[in-house]
């Protein structure tokens, strides 16, 4: 029998890769980008333990989970680090530039 390639390998990785350069969007779209690849790479390795050698891009798979696990955590960083900056300079602030110009240097000083 003739081996063929896991579903969604290309999938997982653009998806994973995807999550690492949206970050910079507060990381919500990151989060759920990576969330969307390692469920879909978590499918794709019970279906390869059901039959491996039936399938050949295993690794391929296996290393698109890893990079959606790195984009989880950093994207995870990223969304806690604007809770903790909104928090700590306020919302207010985020309108008014010379409120925040104030709170910032308030917060250098201390």
């Amino acid at each position: 029998m003739e081996q063929q390639k896991l579903p969604n390998a290309t999938l997982i990785i653009v998806l994973s890769i995807a999550s690492i350069v949206l970050c910079c969007f507060y990381g919500l779209l990151g989060i759920i980008l990576s969330i969307i690849a390692i469920i879909l790479s978590n499918k794709s390795i019970q279906q390869y333990k059901i039959n491996p050698q039936d399938y050949s891009n295993y690794s391929s798979i296996k290393t698109g989970k890893i990079i959606a696990i790195v984009g989880l955590v950093i994207n995870i960083l990223v969304l806690l680090f604007f809770i903790w900056f909104i928090s700590v300079i306020g919302w207010d602030a985020l309108q008014d530039e010379e409120l925040m110009r104030e709170r910032m240097e308030d917060m250098m000083n201390q």
